[in-house]
């Protein structure tokens, strides 16, 4: 009886270990990142996230302050994908990201539609009151 009851509790637990692990981490809010540019040089873009189980929505901002929309956003665990078309000298431009989430930091790739190019840089949740 014990091991019988023994082999229940270790299923439970498994099984609870797998859930938490698959669950989408909780991105929501704003997050900010010092991003490539042209040339080289650095400059501040600003993430907004609303997770809603694994779907994300929200925005990146863009030059000049305008707001861009995220399409086919996700969040598998600590994975995080999506999509921002952004209009650039008058061409439409396609931006995707991908990430992975570590506690108040998201290391994210971004590649542009049809460049094998790819830039790395690191997001960080804004801290409310600061």
């Amino acid at each position: 009886m014990k091991s019988k009851l023994s082999l229940l509790v270790a299923g439970l637990a498994l099984a609870l270990i797998t859930v938490v692990q698959a669950a989408a981490a909780d991105v929501s809010g704003k997050w900010t990142a010092q991003v490539p540019g042209r040339n080289g040089q650095m400059r501040e873009q600003t993430f907004t996230f609303k997770v809603d189980g694994e779907k994300l929505t929200g925005s990146v901002s863009g030059m000049q302050g305008a707001e861009n929309p995220i399409s086919d956003g996700k969040v598998t665990g600590s994975d995080i994908s999506f999509t921002v078309a952004m209009s650039m000298g008058g061409n439409e431009v396609k931006l995707s990201y991908k990430g992975t989430i570590a506690g108040d930091e998201i290391k994210f790739t971004r590649s542009r539609e049809g460049s094998d190019q790819k830039q790395e840089f690191t997001a960080k949740r804004e801290k409310s009151g600061t």
